[in-house]
């Protein structure tokens, strides 16, 4: 009898008295054996109940950390979306931009400038008589002298002074 049962380490049948029948013992032998069997159920199911809460915080750390990452890729796009209509309109307005600087440029263009300063305004080129060289020796010095004659561009302004008064 010795040794009959895991957790215990003596038979402790052997010190009691001769006086328990057969049947005693083995109504207690099956009580003991409910006892654990009973302790070996509560074990399984705390076994059971801890995996169960585990896998569920494994499930929920997981479901939060796919959401994120979703959530961040969503904030990503609206991001690059706005990026791409920027630069849309930033296209766009470099296009306006070079669309009016080509209309301004063929508006006053040296060609038409010119054409208009001879038809309208009849001025000319500076022939080489008008234009007088000249050397100095001691550095660079402009002088002006004051004509007694006016201008051409202050004879169209003194008309047009006069045509308002």
């Amino acid at each position: 009898m010795a040794f009959v049962y895991d957790k215990e380490a003596y038979d402790m049948s052997l010190f009691e008295a001769e006086e328990m029948s057969a049947e005693d013992i083995q109504v207690k032998k099956q009580k003991e054996r409910k006892k654990e069997e009973e302790n070996r159920q509560r074990e399984l199911e705390l076994v059971k109940r801890r995996r169960k809460i585990s896998f569920s915080l494994i499930g929920l750390v997981t479901m939060v950390m796919i959401a994120l990452i979703i959530a961040g890729q969503a904030q990503l796009t609206e991001l690059n979306q706005v990026i791409v209509n920027e630069n849309r309109k930033l296209e766009e307005k470099q296009s306006l931009y070079i669309q009016t600087q080509m209309k301004l440029e063929s508006k006053y263009s040296s060609d038409i400038v010119e054409e208009k300063a001879q038809a309208e305004l009849g001025m000319s080129r500076a022939d080489s008589y008008q234009k007088e060289y000249i050397s100095l020796e001691e550095g660079d010095k402009a002088e002006v002298e004051d004509s007694g004659g006016s201008n051409i561009f202050e004879s169209i302004a003194n008309a047009i002074g006069d045509l308002w008064s």
